[in-house]
């Protein structure tokens, strides 16, 4: 079963990561995490994916790798958008986020 994790719930990220000694989630722990996270960005468009970005980031340097990588990229798409006037996602842009997520679903099934 494929599910789309929505920005707002993936958006998990502002702690510091492995490379410090951070322990990282399990695979397990880490879909459990995602299906549960319940941030809301707030303010115009371009400031939502700004924080998006940030919420991100913040995840996938919780989350196990499988999940990090996947989510290290859509963080990366929405630090793009954050960087447009109106913080509009392109066609490219959606089809990368989307992307993305369905490899997180496929990894949490």
């Amino acid at each position: 079963m494929k599910k789309l994790i929505p920005a707002v719930v993936i958006a998990c990220l502002l702690l510091t990561g492995c490379g410090n000694g951070t322990p990282r989630m399990s695979v397990g722990e880490s879909c459990t995490f995602l299906n549960s996270d319940t941030f809301k960005p707030s303010g115009n468009q371009q400031q939502q994916a700004d924080q998006i970005a940030k919420h991100y980031q913040e995840i996938a340097d919780k989350v196990a790798p499988e999940i990090a990588d996947p989510i290290e990229k859509m963080a990366n798409v929405m630090k793009q958008v954050a960087g447009t006037a109106l913080g509009d996602k392109n066609e490219a842009q959606i089809a990368e986020l989307t992307k993305q997520n369905n490899r997180i679903g496929d990894v949490c099934k």
